[in-house]
């Protein structure tokens, strides 16, 4: 059976990053991870994967979570087998800290086809794949990194 931190965090990076290759999929899980570590954030997978407001019956707002698959409103039951399994093994790794971390500390990210007004006010570390990393302070001049598909 897996522990509530494990299956958290899978879940996001199902949902999140499930069509990404394995450095995609570890990008996101490594955002969670650093939003744990970050005290800005809650300080267990859970309730960073969870976060966002909530009804008085303590159903999530509908599309005003963190994490955009939590509150869609869609069932978030992992029905690929295959993918369930990759993204808990790479949850896995990067619970135990095993792996290195390629978001470089980014404790934020969106997919590249939108552009939230939230990136303004951050610092675009890196782009993996088809999603966006960013810290929290703009420096000036920066370069960004993209990592090719």
């Amino acid at each position: 059976m897996l522990s509530a931190a494990l299956l958290c965090l899978a879940t996001a990076v199902y949902f999140e990053a499930r069509g990404e290759p394995t450095v995609g999929q570890v990008a996101v899980a490594s955002v969670v991870m650093n939003r744990v570590e970050d005290r800005r954030f809650p300080n267990d997978v859970c309730s960073v994967v969870k976060q966002g407001p909530l009804y008085r019956s303590g159903a999530p707002v509908r599309h005003k979570c963190q994490f955009s698959f939590y509150c869609d409103g869609k069932s978030d039951r992992m029905r690929d087998r295959a993918a369930k399994l990759r993204a808990t093994r790479i949850s896995e790794l990067v619970l135990s800290r095993t792996i290195m971390d390629p978001t470089e500390g980014s404790t934020f990210y969106h997919a590249d086809y939108v552009l939230p007004s939230w990136a303004a006010t951050k610092r675009r570390v890196v782009q993996i794949n088809k999603h966006v990393f960013y810290k929290w302070s703009q420096p000036k001049n920066r370069k960004t990194l993209k990592i090719a598909r």
